[in-house]
């Protein structure tokens, strides 16, 4: 929560920080601090006590609001590559393209979906008389298709994304170390680039997969398996997958020097 309030005061107030790209990442800051005030408190409480007032009702306001937040988080995730590939792969044509009309959109459309996914299992949830809504998730027939759109489809357009940056990251690269020659000095700078490029991306995805493949791993084999899965471990998974949104941070904002 610190962590994301802090990105989100930072972006509003300082000036040169309203860039279209740091409205995305204000987008996910918000997305991921919410993660922190709404998800965590009915998670914990969940964990630490199975006697609520009114259970019914906060069971599927947790429900609703755990699905629709940790998708709006993803899917910023995904908008920022989209920013990154064109700002990397086409700078020419950045400023144009993925100009503050765009990014609003972007961010709306992020919003709107994980909005839709939220509350659409949930409410398919209800209408098959699935009443238990502390649950992490609702066996329903379109929880699968519910995860392909939240994290696969997501996890697929990064990955290709930043598996394209890379490559033309180092191509630029190269193409400099050509141009300016073959001095021991432009060598090494070109190899510190390349270097700097493989850690950032490696940070960017690896931190992503790690937190969330897990948790939807664990719900895909849930649907598709007659092995049951414990419930405990399903509980972990989940936290590993929320976070996330305390290590975006970290890795969208503090690991820029710019930005520090």
């Amino acid at each position: 929560m610190c962590g994301n309030l802090l990105v989100i005061i930072s972006i509003i107030y300082f000036k040169q920080l309203h860039t279209p790209t740091n409205y995305l990442i204000l987008s996910l800051a918000v997305a991921d601090l919410l993660v922190g005030v709404v998800v965590l408190p009915f998670s914990t409480i969940l964990v630490v006590t199975s006697c609520w007032y009114l259970k019914d009702l906060l069971c599927m306001l947790r429900s609703s609001f755990d699905i629709f937040l940790s998708v709006a988080s993803i899917l910023n995730l995904c908008s920022i590559s989209v920013d990154r590939y064109y700002a990397v792969c086409q700078p020419l044509s950045y400023r144009t393209k993925m100009n503050v009309r765009v990014i609003v959109v972007m961010i709306l459309l992020s919003w709107t979906i994980s909005a839709q996914i939220g509350i659409g299992i949930t409410i398919q949830g209800l209408n098959e008389g699935q009443s238990n809504g502390c649950v992490l998730f609702q066996q329903t027939r379109r929880t699968i298709i519910g995860v392909f759109f939240a994290f696969y489809l997501p996890a697929i357009i990064m990955s290709s994304i930043y598996l394209k940056v890379y490559i033309v990251a180092q191509r630029q690269a190269r193409s400099i170390q050509n141009i300016t020659g073959q001095s021991k000095k432009s060598k090494a700078a070109v190899s510190k680039s390349e270097r700097k490029a493989t850690k950032t991306l490696a940070v960017v995805m690896g931190v992503f997969l790690l937190c969330w493949t897990p948790f939807f791993l664990c719900i895909t084999f849930y649907h598709l398996s007659t092995y049951p899965i414990p419930i405990p471990l399903i509980e972990t998974l989940k936290w590993l997958g929320l976070s996330n949104s305390m290590l975006n941070p970290l890795v969208y904002c503090f690991f820029y020097r710019w930005f520090r």
